[in-house]
């Protein structure tokens, strides 16, 4: 059966569990052909009410601090692989409770971190996060191998030797990229600390390895990683994709509240806000789809812009066409709204939070949170 959108209550991220479990089947065969470890970054997705279905496929997350970190324990139940651009003092007991791997962006990190992490009560694996200088993503928002970026160690910092207790490298270069992508990011991180992987058990490639989108080459990303722990000894290798996880599983439903024109500009303003909700579309930027409208504009048809219901002036996206004039009430579903829209959206300017629901084909709409004003001042002081 597919949604019945007249039982959703809009605003309301809406996760399908169908495609879910379709992404996780996938990503679940290229771990076991490629023999690697396929964990979930939560910065990408961290809807924990789904964790017990991501944990039928997958047993592992990548945590950003020490908050998803006992995320992990909590709700994946097992211990995270950790990495942050600068741990803190006052948390780092905390990161150590939760993980299993902790990787470190500096050797100045690691100086001040690493008697904490010998003298734990259990075994952690250390690692250094590394910058082979080379990304072939083009939004510098995106792109961490930008000259002068904070992330990760260049390989003459490193020297000859790698300091002692480390286990393991790890990478970042992709941004919802393809296998070739990673083809040639290799090249440049082996050229760089090639060196240094007959002395190490893992390397972290990761994130950004699209493999669930329409087209992505799977067979030449299990070759490569194949073809990689080959040459280096059956190195474990790590990936920890978000996107991929829950790239077109689900949607944000809105509704038309008003509808604005000035100077020949047709604006239906939704009860959702771009800044608040939708912030990779002004971040990336990029135009999300809507289900059922024409993308680009169509000559003699009804065509407007959407406009968020924030103070923001730059809260709106256009320009989309319609078969019919919208008109105050009607649905507008934007399309693929589950992966890090929800976990970067926020309550600027008060603007009420969108629920969150799931659909299953066997079980219909379920809520599994809605947002009230308590919620907004809680966040306050």
């Amino acid at each position: 059966m597919s949604v019945d959108f007249s039982k959703i209550p809009t605003p309301c991220y809406l996760l399908e569990e169908d495609l879910l479990r379709r992404n996780l089947k996938l990503i679940q065969s290229v771990k076991e052909a490629a023999e690697v470890k396929i964990i979930l970054a939560f910065k990408g997705f961290s809807m924990w009410r789904a964790f017990p279905i991501v944990r039928e496929y997958i047993d592992g997350a990548a945590a950003s601090g020490a908050w998803e970190a006992k995320l992990a324990t909590d709700e994946m139940k097992a211990l995270a692989h950790t990495y942050s651009a600068a741990f803190q003092r006052s948390d780092f007991e905390d990161v150590m409770e939760n993980s299993s791997h902790i990787t470190f962006n500096s050797l100045t990190q690691l100086e001040q971190f690493l008697p904490d992490v010998r003298n734990f009560s259990r075994k952690i694996s250390v690692g250094l996060r590394v910058n082979p200088e080379f990304s072939q993503v083009e939004t510098a928002l995106y792109n961490p191998c930008a000259p002068g970026t904070r992330l990760g160690i260049l390989a003459e910092q490193l020297g000859d030797e790698l300091p002692e207790d480390i286990e393991g490298l790890h990478f970042h270069t992709l941004c919802e990229s393809g296998a070739e992508d990673l083809v040639k990011t290799l090249v440049a991180f082996e050229s760089k600390f090639g060196k240094f992987l007959s002395k190490i058990k893992w390397v972290n490639m990761g994130g950004g390895h699209l493999m669930t989108r329409t087209g992505y080459n799977t067979k030449l990303l299990i070759d490569t990683l194949k073809s990689f722990r080959r040459r280096w000894n059956n190195i474990e290798v790590i990936l920890e994709p978000g996107s991929a996880f829950a790239w077109e599983t689900g949607v944000l439903v809105t509704e038309v509240v008003d509808m604005v024109e000035n100077r020949g500009i047709k604006t239906a303003i939704l009860n959702i806000s771009f800044t608040a909700h939708m912030p990779d579309c002004l971040e990336m930027p990029y135009k999300p789809r809507i289900r059922g409208a024409y993308h680009e504009p169509v000559s003699g048809k009804p065509t407007y812009r959407m406009g968020g219901n924030s103070c923001l002036a730059g809260d709106f996206m256009g320009f989309w066409s319609f078969d019919n004039e919208l008109k105050t009430g009607d649905p507008i579903i934007f399309e693929d709204m589950i992966h890090y829209t929800i976990v970067k959206s926020s309550m600027f300017n008060g603007v009420p939070h969108p629920s969150i629901g799931m659909w299953s084909e066997n079980t219909g709409f379920k809520l599994l949170r809605s947002f009230n004003y308590t919620d907004y001042k809680d966040r306050m002081a």
